[in-house]
């Protein structure tokens, strides 16, 4: 007789090829072998080097957890190397604590704001369905989502932009998915699968994910072309302004002669990638897909009940109160997102628990890795890692801080938070002013170089902005391959012209 299958006849071999195999899960060995290497070198590094060195390796890991967000959510491998951040005393829990109550705004407005607009969505796919199918010229269509995602962003805020791109965006390619994978009716299809896709279609579909990355990528460098102009556009905006004492249009007309011209060149650069299709972009709507889009908004509207009309009726209503509510900051982001939602559910007949719950995980495991983000920022902090460019920038000559500001604080937001930059350098100027080492004009000056030093090179790498982050590390990013290599690459045109442009109406028109 042969004896049962016994999975703990070798328990040394077993368990560690379990352990092994539940070690962050599916990523490939080779990225669960360099996780590990971090987390053993660190405190060598530590012990034989310094904090401040140790700081400037953790960065980089990190950074490198975030380029790899296909490879393995950064959720995970980021918490670690913060836990042993931690643990070898390079911050502390105190620390990160504080940095999360300074950024309480951002992460109500993650948790809040990102969920009020998944009950929008329905509007949102119909508006952006009628613009998509109506809109033919590819150039056109990439200068309204980049030209509207700056308005927008002005009035609302990067990451409440972005949420909508993002839910549109899936929107559109689950529609074409379900009708490549021959699974129209089956509602429950998932589209982050191709087993399925049916293969006269997958070229199709790869030019729809081709075109669908232009068009996000125009949009998410839009949010950023907006969110400069105005105190409510960025998080770091609103510090900037309470520092200098200027209310709304204060901000906006000091903003005015650095970002109007950028926000031209942005435009500019949109058209001219459309046209030369350089660094990904030019890819056009398969007439398929158009055809496949605009039979469903027509089945849409044949099927479309009465209740359904008034559904849209109150989305359209509510989307006015929340753009007028943040155009004049009736309260935080995060409170207004949550009234967002109550109106929503209330008056669309959503009460069940199940139907609201769907609504956060899309935002709620961004707000997780917000925090781990936040711990890396408290060690940038407790460590001092800026401060010998600080202290460099503000022994030159006057004449030359303001350039000189812009472009650190652009490189610095390029591997760190934009947030965390610009208030490490507000204060800073603050404080030598406040002292008199520098008079008001000069520290006017010196602000607008900070936010938008902070606001636009950063748009070079996702972990520069709070909104391209949540981008790469959305449902989105996978279906239409956006990684992070593929993000710097795209946004690497806009980065280049917005640095120069910036710069130079930095250092001559102020």
């Amino acid at each position: 007789m042969t004896p049962p299958n016994n999975t703990h006849s070798t328990p040394g071999g077993t368990f560690s090829r379990a352990f092994t195999a539940n070690f962050l899960g599916e990523a490939p060995d080779w990225y669960k072998l360099t996780i590990a290497a971090f987390l053993l070198i660190n405190p060598i590094i530590l012990y034989t080097t310094s904090p401040f060195v140790t700081g400037w390796v953790l960065i980089a890991e990190f950074i490198f957890t975030l380029a790899m967000a296909l490879k393995c959510y950064p959720l995970q491998p980021g918490g670690l190397l913060a836990i042993e951040a931690v643990l070898l005393g390079m911050t502390s829990s105190d620390a990160v604590f504080h940095e999360v109550k300074e950024n309480i705004q951002v992460i109500l407005l993650l948790m809040f704001m990102v969920a009020g607009i998944y009950f929008m969505k329905s509007l949102l796919l119909y508006v952006f369905t009628k613009l998509l199918i109506k809109v033919r010229s590819k150039t056109t269509l990439s200068l309204l989502f980049c030209g509207v995602s700056a308005i927008l962003s002005a009035f609302l805020d990067a990451l409440t932009v972005t949420a909508v791109l993002i839910a549109v965006a899936v929107g559109f390619y689950a529609v074409y998915h379900k009708t490549a994978s021959n699974r129209q009716a089956h509602p429950e299809h998932d589209h982050s699968k191709d087993d399925d896709v049916v293969e006269y279609h997958r070229s199709d579909l790869d030019q729809f994910r081709a075109f669908l990355r232009s068009l996000i990528m125009h949009g998410a460098v839009g949010t950023a072309l907006g969110g400069v102009c105005t105190l409510v556009g960025e998080p770091q905006n609103l510090l900037i302004a309470e520092k200098a004492g200027w209310d709304f249009l204060e901000f906006f007309v000091n903003m005015l002669p650095v970002t109007m011209p950028a926000f031209v060149a942005g435009l500019a650069t949109c058209f001219l990638l459309e046209k030369t299709k350089i660094c990904g972009y030019g890819a056009k709507l398969p007439d398929a897909v158009r055809e496949v889009l605009s039979n469903f908004a027509s089945e849409q509207e044949r099927k479309r009940t009465k209740r359904d009309v008034v559904e849209l009726w109150v989305q359209a209503v509510v989307a006015v109160i929340l753009v007028l509510s943040l155009a004049f900051h009736v309260a935080e982001v995060g409170i207004i997102g949550l009234m967002i939602i109550v109106l929503l559910t209330s008056f669309n007949g959503i009460i069940q628990e199940a139907r609201i719950g769907h609504a956060f995980e899309e935002a709620l495991p961004f707000t997780a890795l917000l925090v781990v983000f936040f711990a890396i920022v408290a060690v940038i902090h407790q460590q001092h890692l800026f401060e010998p460019v600080t202290h460099f920038v503000l022994s030159l000559e006057p004449e030359q801080q303001p350039g000189m500001l812009f472009l650190a604080n652009g490189v610095l937001s390029m591997i760190s938070d934009n947030v965390f930059v610009a208030t490490v350098y507000i204060n800073e100027v603050k404080t030598a002013l406040d002292a008199g080492d520098i008079t008001r004009e000069h520290f006017d000056k010196l602000a607008i170089a900070i936010n938008t030093g902070t606001n636009l090179p950063s748009v070079a790498t996702p972990n520069g902005q709070a909104a391209f982050l949540f981008l790469l590390t959305s449902a989105l990013a996978p279906l239409i391959r956006l990684s992070y290599g593929r993000m710097v690459i795209m946004a690497l045109p806009y980065t280049v012209v917005l640095t120069i442009v910036a710069l130079f109406f930095v250092v001559n028109a102020l």
